[in-house]
């Protein structure tokens, strides 16, 4: 992606003119989003109030000099793709990317409405997960809304105070709760992680309204949430072992694991198994 060639419309007078235009329009676009916007670092001696050049390229994936040119109105051509993902860097709306197809000279596609992403599990896997009882298991998606659980888990995660959060989502609960009542231990160490998987999983994403209002609003309610997720973090999910704090048995020792669902390729089940269990198991 990103490779130069030149225009073969470059002697034209209609190219001529939307060169310019072309050039204009990135740099206003460009200016108007911030670091924060897109989850990086402020950094030092930032002299202009948006994202530099060298910036878009690289969340775009194309090359420094190519975008460059780009912004400068040379006569280079842009494949759909390239624009795309410009495009999505610079949070153009559904009219601002036609008419940027329309000043690169490419034929316009309007852009197909992303796939909702999976709010509910068939029967099937809610039989699964309740079998999984008594170890505790959950379906999330990538956004880690929680999708399907079973019993053990609501009884280990989620408590009656919980009501007054305002979605059904393991990061709100555990963001929106104090230290004292997060039924994680050590959550300086497991907050950190699971807001870099977040991040994995947002890169498919970026810029989809749903995900956009989600980390707006998430980051508004909570300044830890907002801090960890400008530090550009990412991590795919993966076992880990953790320490939960339960309201009867006091704290629980749990290693996770995560298991694929077929033809839910965002989605996966973790299930926490009791350590002592699992050293047993191994005996």
């Amino acid at each position: 992606m990103g490779g130069v060639t030149m225009s073969t419309h470059a002697g034209t007078g209609t190219a001529h003119r939307r060169r310019p235009e072309l050039a204009a329009f990135l740099r206003s676009r460009r200016a108007r989003v911030t670091p924060a916007d897109v989850g990086m670092p402020p950094g030092l001696r930032r002299r202009t109030p948006g994202l530099r050049r060298e910036e878009v390229a690289q969340l775009s994936g194309v090359g420094v000099t190519w975008y460059t040119w780009l912004e400068q109105g040379r006569p280079i051509n842009a494949s759909p793709q390239v624009l795309d993902a410009v495009a999505r860097t610079l949070r153009l709306d559904a009219p601002e990317r036609e008419h940027l197809y329309h000043l690169a000279e490419v034929p316009y596609a309007p852009e197909p409405e992303p796939e909702a992403p999976a709010r509910s599990v068939g029967p099937e896997i809610r039989g699964i997960v309740d079998a999984l009882a008594p170890r505790p298991a959950v379906v999330y998606n990538s956004r880690y809304d929680v999708l399907a659980s079973n019993a053990p888990f609501r009884d280990l995660f989620f408590r009656p105070q919980d009501r007054s959060v305002p979605r059904l989502n393991a990061l709100w609960r555990l963001f929106m709760t104090s230290e004292e009542d997060c039924p994680l231990v050590f959550r300086e160490a497991e907050l950190p992680h699971m807001v870099a998987t977040l991040r994995a999983g947002y890169g498919l994403h970026a810029g989809e309204p749903l995900w956009e209002d989600f980390l707006r609003d998430l980051s508004a309610a909570s300044p830890l949430f907002a801090r960890l997720w400008r530090s550009g973090d990412v991590a795919e999910p993966g076992g880990r072992v953790k320490v939960f704090r339960h309201a009867r048995l006091g704290e629980i020792r749990m290693t996770s694991t995560s298991l694929s669902i077929n033809g839910m390729p965002e989605c996966r089940i973790v299930v926490y198994t009791p350590e002592e269990e699992r050293s047993r198991e191994e005996q």
